[in-house]
C-alpha cells in the first residue's frame, strides 16, 4: 500500500490547543507593561476622533472583589472596542483615596488623631495606608488584563488634584452655590460626622412606638376655636395625642403638627373607669382608641385641624408650651395624625419650624450622648435615653401607649448602625439659590442613559434630595479653605483671592499646607477677627469633581467626556456628585452618556457572602480559569440585570471559550503556508460556499460592531459563539476540511478557502480582543504575514464584499441538517461507520429541484457523503421519508458499497481503475498534482 500522507494538507500550527491561561496571562500582561503597548496605542491613535470614558475611582481600601472585577473589565471591553472602531480612546485609571474608611483602618492601628500620633502624622499614615492599597489593587486590575495608563493614575489625594479641587471649590462658591446653616443632617456617631445621602443605607429595625398626650394649655382658647361653649367643654384636661419611633427627640420638641386639611374630632373615652379627653385625626380614631384600649364615649366636636394652627400645648415633661402648627408632611398613613415636631432632629421638622420661626434646639453631642444641662436626660446616649424617657410620661401620665414596632431606618453605610438627625452648623451646596436643581434637571433628558431606566431613577432624586451638606469633622480629607468672621459670620471679602493662595501652598505641599496654615499668613492683622474653618469636603466631592481635577492636568479627557460606567448605586452616588458639581460649575452635565451595571449574585439569586460560602473572588478565578473566562463571564451577562456568577456558571463559560479558541485554533492550522499577499484570491475567484462564509462575516461583523457600540456586550458573546459553534464549526469548516486537505497546497480550490478563513480570523480576533483580551493578543501572534505588535493597536477588518449568488444557502443548510439526521439512523443500525460510508438520494418538487441541483455533483461534499443525487418527487421509491424541515423534499440514505479510497475516504466506482494508483478515487489522482480538481460551489 502506497502511503499518500504526505500529499495531505493536515493543520500545522504552534498555537497551543491547551490555553493554559493561568499560567499565560501573566506573562503578556508583563509584556503589554515591558512594551509599552498603552502608550504606543496611544501615539499610533493621536488625531483620531476622541472618545473619552472616564474612569470612576474605586476606594483605595482592601483588595479588588468580584464588583470590581465586574466594573474594570466593562470599561475595558468599551474603551477596547472604541480604540478598534476608530476613535483615540485613552484611559486613565483613578482611585478615591481619602475619607472615613481609611481613617478607621489606620485608627485601628494608632486610635483616633491625638491618641498616639498627632494630626499631621495621623494624615501621613492615611496617606500611606491608601498608597499600599492603590499598588494592590493596581496590580490585580493589570492581571485582569485592563489596558491603561497605569503608570500615571489619578489620585484624589495627590497635592495637584487636591488644590485643583480647592479652585473649582473657589468657582462654585462664586457662583453662589454655598451657604452655611444649622440644618439637621444624617449624623453617625460612631463616625462623629454628618454624612451624605450616599452614605445613607437602610434597613429594618425595631424601635420603640409611643403615643403621647400634649395637654392643651387653655380650655377656653380651644372651645373657641371648635365652636363650643366653655360650659359645654369644661375644665377638664384635654390632650392632642402624637405619635413617634424617637422618643429621645421630646427634649427638642418645639411644636405639634397638624394636616390643615384633615378632620379631627375631640371626644370623651373611657380606659378602666377613666375618662379621657382627646383629639385625634377622625380617620385615625378607630386604630386609636383600639391601640389605647379605650372606649368611645361621646363626640364633642369635628373639625378642620387648621382652626387649631396656634393653639398651645404643655411639653409632657419640661415646664413650657408649644404651639400648634399646620405642614402638609402629616399623613394618615399610622400614628394619630398629630406629629412632634423637632426642627434640630428632622428634615421636615426643620422645614416647618422655619416658616413658624420655632427655634432650632440641639440637645445632642458629636458623640450622641445629651449635652450637660438637659433636663432629664443629660449625659445618656439617645438609646439610653428612650427608656428614661419613656418612664417619666408614664410618670406624669402622658403616656398613653408602648409597643416595639420593625419599620425601615436609616443606618451608616460604613458601621451599620442607627444614625440620627442632628441639627449642627455646616456647609450646604443649595439646591434653589443659584438654579442648580432647575438647571440639572433641564440636562438629565440630554444624557443617554443605558439602561434607560437611569434617566427616572437620578430625575426622582435630584428633585426629592435636600441641600447637599459638604463638610465633614474629619481629619483625613480636603480642606475647606475659608476664613469666617467671628462676629458676622461672613466669609472673608477676599475669599476668592484666599482661596487661590490655598491652592498654590496645597499644591506645594499637599492638604497638611492649610491644616498648619496660621491664619495671619495670608490675613495678617486680620487674623483676630477671623476663624479658620477646620473642616473637611465630604468625600463625594473629592470623587465629584474628578471631570475638572483629572481634565484640568490631562486635558485629552476633560469633560464633558463620553460615558461614566459605574454600578447602578451611584446614581445615588458619583453619577449625582458629578452631575451637581459639574452643573454648579458650569451648569451643564459632565458627561454625554451613563451606563449602569447590577450587582452580582449567586446563581439561586443570593447577594455573595462569606457566611454562606457563595464569595467568587476573581483572584482565585484568574489564578485557575484565567481572565479572559472571567472577561467572558462578564461580557455574556445581561448587565442591565442583577448579574449571576458562581463556579458551575464559571465551568460553563470555561466551556464556551474553549469552542472559540479551539475554532481560532482550526483557522491558524489552515493558515500555515498561506501568504495573504501573494496567495489570497479576488471575491468574484473565490468558491460560492467561501463567497458565502464571506458574506455571512461581513453581516455579522456589523451586527457586533452594532452592539458594542450600543454596549450591549452579552449580544457578541451569543452571536460570536454561535457563529463559532453552528456557522463555522456545525457548517462550513466542517465542509471545508475536504477540500483544504485533499486538493493541491497551491490549488485554486484551497486557495480559496485559504483567503475566505484569513478574513474570518482577521475579523474574529478584533471581536474578540475587547473581551477575550489575552487569548486574542496570542492568535494575533500566529496569523500570517506582517503585522502590528499588537491587536489593540488596529482597527476593524474590513471583509471584501462578495457579489449576490443565486444559490439558497439556508435551504442547503436545512437540507444538510435532515440529512445528517437519517445518516444517523444509518449509524445507530451499524449500516455504516461515517457519512462517507452513504449515499443519499434527495427527491423534491419541481421548486426544491432548482434549489438543491444547483449544486450538480458537488452537493454530495456538502453533504459530507460520498454520492448525493437530486432528482424529481416523481421517481422517488417507497422508502423515501419526507424531511423534517423542508416541505416538499423526501429522502432515501443508504449505504454505500463502492471501494473505499484511502486518501480522500470517499466510496467511489472509479476506486482501482487507475494502474499507478489503484487505491486512490479519481478526484485524489487528479489532486496529487496541479492545478487539481475544480471546484465551483462547495
Amino acid at each position: 500500500m502506497a502511503d499518500y500522507k504526505q500529499t495531505i494538507n493536515l493543520p500545522r500550527t504552534e498555537f497551543p490547543m491547551k490555553a493554559d491561561l493561568a499560567q499565560r496571562e501573566p506573562a503578556m500582561a508583563r509584556a503589554w507593561e515591558e512594551r509599552g503597548t498603552y502608550a504606543k496605542l496611544r501615539e499610533i491613535a493621536r488625531g483620531r476622533p476622541r472618545f473619552v470614558l472616564h474612569d470612576g475611582p474605586p476606594y483605595a481600601n482592601g483588595a479588588i472583589h468580584i464588583g470590581h472585577a465586574v466594573n474594570k473589565i466593562l470599561k475595558d471591553i468599551v474603551v477596547k472596542s472604541r480604540s478598534l472602531d476608530g476613535f483615540d480612546s485613552p484611559y486613565i485609571p483613578g482611585w478615591d483615596c481619602h475619607g472615613l474608611p481609611i481613617e478607621l483602618q489606620v485608627e485601628k492601628k494608632h486610635g483616633r488623631p491625638g491618641v498616639k500620633l498627632d494630626a499631621q502624622a495621623f494624615r501621613a499614615a492615611c496617606r500611606a495606608y491608601a498608597a499600599e492599597q492603590i499598588d494592590l489593587q493596581r496590580t490585580d486590575f493589570k492581571r485582569l488584563g485592563v489596558l491603561g495608563d497605569w503608570d500615571h493614575p489619578y489620585m484624589t489625594m495627590s497635592p495637584r488634584y487636591e488644590a485643583q479641587q480647592l479652585r473649582a471649590f473657589g468657582r462654585i462658591i462664586e457662583n453662589g452655590h454655598l451657604y452655611k446653616g444649622v440644618k439637621p443632617v444624617h449624623w453617625c456617631i460612631d463616625c462623629r460626622s454628618a454624612l451624605a445621602e450616599a452614605e445613607v443605607e437602610y434597613e429594618e429595625r425595631t424601635s420603640p412606638a409611643i403615643d403621647v398626650a400634649f395637654r392643651v394649655s387653655d380650655n377656653a382658647d380651644l372651645a373657641r376655636r371648635v365652636s363650643l361653649g366653655l360650659a359645654q367643654l369644661g375644665s377638664e384636661p384635654v390632650d392632642v395625642v402624637i405619635w413617634t419611633t424617637t422618643p429621645w427627640t421630646l427634649p427638642a420638641n418645639q411644636a405639634v403638627a397638624l394636616n390643615g386639611e384633615f378632620r379631627y374630632v375631640l371626644l370623651e373615652a373611657q380606659k378602666d373607669g377613666e375618662r379621657h379627653r382627646l383629639i385625634l385625626a377622625a380617620e385615625l380614631l378607630e386604630a386609636c382608641l383600639k391601640r389605647f384600649n379605650m372606649r368611645a364615649d361621646r363626640l364633642l366636636a369635628e373639625h378642620a385641624g387648621r382652626v387649631l394652627e396656634g393653639l398651645e400645648l404643655e411639653h409632657p415633661f419640661q415646664e413650657r408650651r408649644v404651639p400648634v402648627v399646620l405642614g402638609e408632611h402629616v399623613t394618615l398613613d399610622a400614628g394619630t395624625g398629630a406629629v412632634h415636631t423637632a426642627p434640630g432632629h428632622g428634615q421636615e421638622d426643620f422645614a416647618t419650624g422655619q416658616r413658624y420661626g420655632l427655634p432650632v434646639t440641639n440637645p445632642v453631642g458629636n458623640d450622641g450622648r445629651f449635652l450637660p444641662g438637659t433636663p432629664l436626660v443629660a449625659g445618656l446616649r439617645v438609646d439610653e435615653a428612650n427608656p428614661v424617657i419613656i418612664a417619666a410620661l408614664a410618670e406624669r401620665g402622658r403616656l398613653l401607649r408602648e409597643e416595639k414596632v420593625l419599620h425601615s431606618y436609616p443606618i451608616c453605610w460604613r458601621h451599620k448602625t442607627p444614625v440620627i438627625f442632628r441639627a449642627t452648623p455646616q456647609w450646604f451646596i443649595s439646591m434653589e439659590k443659584a438654579q442648580l436643581r432647575e438647571h440639572t434637571l433641564r440636562d438629565i433628558p440630554g444624557v443617554q442613559w443605558t439602561p434607560a431606566w437611569g434617566e427616572p431613577r437620578i430625575t426622582g432624586m435630584i428633585e426629592s434630595r435636600p441641600d447637599w451638606c459638604i463638610s465633614r469633622q474629619r481629619t483625613w480629607g480636603v480642606p475647606i479653605p475659608l476664613f469666617v468672621h467671628r462676629e458676622s459670620g461672613e466669609l472673608h471679602p477676599r475669599t476668592q483671592e484666599l482661596i487661590q493662595a490655598a491652592a498654590a501652598r496645597v499644591e506645594r505641599g499637599g492638604i497638611d499646607a492649610w491644616f498648619a496654615l496660621a491664619p495671619s499668613e495670608l490675613l495678617g492683622a486680620e487674623a483676630e477677627h477671623y476663624d479658620k474653618v477646620t473642616d473637611v469636603m465630604d468625600v463625594w466631592a473629592d470623587s465629584g469633581l474628578s471631570f475638572e481635577c483629572v481634565g484640568a492636568e490631562r486635558p485629552e479627557i476633560a469633560a464633558p467626556v463620553d460615558l461614566y460606567l459605574e454600578g447602578s448605586d451611584q446614581h445615588r452616588g458619583w453619577f449625582h456628585s458629578s452631575l451637581l458639581m459639574s452643573e454648579a460649575l458650569y451648569a451643564r452635565a459632565p458627561y454625554r452618556g451613563v451606563l449602569t451595571h447590577g450587582f452580582t449574585v449567586d446563581e439561586k439569586g443570593r447577594k455573595q457572602s462569606k457566611s454562606l460560602g457563595n464569595v467568587i473572588a476573581p483572584q482565585r478565578v484568574m489564578n485557575s480559569l484565567g481572565a479572559d473566562v472571567l472577561r467572558l463571564w462578564v461580557s455574556a451577562t445581561d448587565y442591565a440585570n442583577e448579574m449571576s456568577v458562581s463556579d458551575e456558571i464559571l465551568k460553563r463559560m470555561a466551556d464556551s471559550y474553549r469552542r472559540m479558541r479551539n475554532t481560532l485554533r482550526f483557522l491558524l492550522g489552515n493558515l500555515h503556508d498561506f501568504d495573504p499577499v501573494r496567495d489570497a484570491l479576488g471575491p468574484d475567484q473565490l468558491v460560492a460556499l467561501d463567497a458565502w462564509a464571506l458574506a455571512r462575516t461581513r453581516a455579522l461583523q456589523a451586527e457586533v460592531l452594532d452592539a458594542y457600540r450600543r454596549y450591549a456586550f452579552h449580544l457578541i458573546y451569543q452571536k460570536v459563539h454561535n457563529f463559532c459553534s453552528v456557522d463555522l464549526g456545525g457548517f462550513y469548516l466542517d465542509v471545508l476540511k475536504d477540500r483544504l486537505y485533499t486538493t493541491p497546497t497551491h490549488g485554486r480550490a484551497r486557495r480559496s478557502a485559504q483567503t475566505a478563513m484569513i478574513h474570518i480570523a482577521e475579523c474574529m480576533v478584533r471581536w474578540l480582543a475587547p473581551i477575550l483580551s489575552f487569548t486574542a493578543e496570542e492568535v494575533w501572534r500566529y496569523l500570517p504575514n506582517e503585522r502590528a505588535a499588537s491587536v489593540f493597536h488596529v482597527t476593524w477588518h474590513v471583509p471584501p464584499e462578495v457579489p449576490a449568488g443565486a444559490i439558497d444557502w439556508d435551504a442547503l443548510i436545512e437540507l444538510r441538517t435532515d440529512v445528517t439526521r437519517e445518516l444517523e439512523k444509518l449509524r445507530d443500525t451499524g449500516a455504516i461507520g461515517a457519512p462517507l460510508d452513504a449515499r443519499i438520494d434527495v427527491y423534491c418538487l419541481p421548486e426544491q429541484h432548482r434549489r438543491f441541483a444547483a449544486l450538480g455533483s458537488e452537493l454530495r461534499f456538502l453533504l459530507i457523503t460520498s454520492e448525493a443525487r437530486v432528482h424529481e418527487v416523481a421517481t422517488a421509491p417507497a422508502g423515501a421519508v419526507p424531511a423534517a424541515n423542508l416541505p416538499g423534499v423526501w429522502l432515501a440514505a443508504v449505504a454505500n458499497e463502492d471501494p473505499k479510497c484511502v486518501r480522500c475516504w470517499n466510496r467511489r466506482p472509479d476506486v482501482g481503475t487507475h494502474a499507478h494508483h489503484p487505491e486512490l478515487c479519481g478526484r485524489c489522482i487528479v489532486n496529487l498534482g496541479m492545478p487539481g480538481e475544480e471546484r465551483r460551489y462547495v
